[in-house]
């Protein structure tokens, strides 16, 4: 569900109203029944809310929103602001989704976006959703991937110093995410993946004029790599590899840190709305190296545009097809 107060019920609502998803999968929120059907009011939509205790007693039926009710969301909502109720909320339903995929009771997860500081003040000190996965899946390695159309890039390191990012482009860390990310190419439908992998420095060092990473950790990773059969290349300049994996060179990418994967990304997977006053997002975000699949849509929780009924669900139903294909495919492997 997301947090209450932001986009996130109104999302998983819009992206119901698809027909296609009832074809293919039987989809289940997981949150406060309360607060799905005033979203639906807000929506001014005709499908029933129907609250359920256990996954077994959905219905599954289009026009029906099935809710496993955790009851978990008692006070005023308010849309757009920061509370403990709101982030207590929104933690506890991520818990609860993942304890279900960690009991076989789901497929696949698929998140609405949370607000931090919401999280926080709730008492539940964790950077993001990424974090309470990885500790409630007991997972000590895992990576974010970002995909849009061709793109999807694994980052080697994300929520550190630009500093911290320098020290952790690492041979073992390179490969393990050139492993993640061949997994999951393979999960989406891609049988061979061609993976680029990015330089750290500019121009990739240009043969040690701009830094020692290349020689040291990047290039070693990357022969290491095409011994073990993955078809990888680099190091290539960041700025032109994204470029190329647009154009359909590459079904992966590996960036060194956070912003050198994520600007491109969103500049491709981001786009301002001038005419709709908003911000039409399509890219996901999915979490690799977990037990179980979980994606995401990749912004915020929007709290300007909350409760407004204004808010694409564009990303919402790409990250269910994702999840959809993930969950289909791993099931063949």
């Amino acid at each position: 569900m997301g947090d209450p107060a932001g986009v996130g019920p109104e999302i998983v609502v819009k992206s119901l109203m698809n027909k296609s998803v009832y074809e293919r999968s039987n989809p289940i929120v997981v949150g406060d029944a309360g607060v799905m059907r005033k979203t639906v009011n807000l929506l001014q939509l005709s499908c029933v809310v129907n609250a359920v205790s256990q996954v077994s007693d959905a219905r599954f039926e289009y026009g029906t929103i099935d809710v496993l009710d955790l009851t978990n969301f008692k006070g005023d909502l308010v849309y757009g602001k920061v509370s403990a109720e709101a982030g207590a909320a929104a933690f506890e339903s991520i818990v609860k989704v993942i304890e279900l995929a960690m009991n076989n009771q789901v497929d696949a997860t698929v998140t609405a976006p949370i607000n931090k500081e919401a999280i926080h003040i709730a008492g539940k000190h964790y950077s993001g959703h990424t974090e309470i996965y990885a500790q409630y899946t007991n997972t000590n390695k895992y990576a974010m991937l970002l995909a849009h159309e061709n793109l999807r890039i694994i980052h080697v390191s994300t929520h550190v110093s630009l500093r911290q990012a320098c020290d952790l482009a690492k041979k073992e860390r390179i490969l393990e995410v050139v492993h993640l990310l061949h997994d999951a190419c393979q999960l989406f439908g891609i049988v061979n993946p061609r993976i680029g992998i990015a330089g750290l420095n500019p121009h990739s060092s240009d043969n040690g004029l701009f830094g020692w990473e290349e020689e040291r950790e990047i290039i070693p990773a990357i022969i290491e790599a095409q011994k073990m059969g993955y078809n990888v290349e680099g190091p290539i300049p960041a700025d032109t590899m994204f470029s190329k994996a647009i154009g359909g060179v590459y079904d992966g990418c590996v960036a060194m840190y956070h912003d050198q994967g994520h600007i491109p990304f969103k500049v491709v997977g981001f786009k301002w709305n001038e005419t709709r006053n908003r911000m039409d997002v399509k890219g996901v975000n999915i979490t690799l190296g977990l037990p179980i699949i979980r994606v995401s849509v990749d912004h915020g929780t929007a709290f300007d545009v909350a409760g407004r009924g204004i808010a694409s669900e564009e990303a919402m139903s790409i990250s269910i097809d994702y999840a959809i294909r993930m969950a289909e495919n791993s099931t063949k492997k």
